[in-house]
């Protein structure tokens, strides 16, 4: 059985410089005050951002009575301030569990930054896709909160 795949684009604009976004994607400090749904926190003591090509990132997201719940994948390209691609699981050996690709580019005009975020899904079923997508829209305006 071949595995579901799905896929989506969000697209937003930042009032910050791209190297600015740059590092709330690449510094943990920075990472750990917006990535998560706001019941969550995202200490920073619990992130890794080896932001290198084969570098691994991970981030353990921590809520009410001692929920956790920890997200990692592997950097596949990183080119500063212009683009970051990086997995979420393994997508070349997923297993049953969902895994993806991310890639993220990012153009700077008048001092502002325009982010395209897109993510392939792989044993990702349409539903599981619009969850992600709708979580990842709720990161992107916790991001728009901490660089404004």
């Amino acid at each position: 059985m071949t595995p579901q795949t799905a896929e989506y684009e969000i697209t937003r604009h930042f009032d910050a410089p791209r190297e600015l976004v740059w590092a709330a994607w690449t510094e943990p400090e920075r990472f750990s005050r917006w990535f998560g749904p706001r019941m969550l926190t995202a200490p920073v003591g619990r992130i890794t951002l080896d932001t290198r090509p084969g570098g691994i990132w991970r981030a353990t997201l921590v809520g009410e009575e001692g929920f956790e719940a920890t997200l990692d994948g592997t950097y596949r390209e990183v080119a500063e301030p212009e683009r970051l691609v990086f997995t979420t699981g393994d997508p070349d050996n997923p297993g049953e569990g969902p895994a993806s690709v991310v890639t993220i580019d990012f153009s700077e005009a008048d001092g502002k930054t325009g982010m395209r975020f897109h993510q392939y899904g792989v044993n990702t079923d349409p539903a599981h896709a619009e969850q992600a997508k709708a979580g990842w829209t709720e990161f992107f305006d916790r991001l728009a909160e901490h660089l404004a």
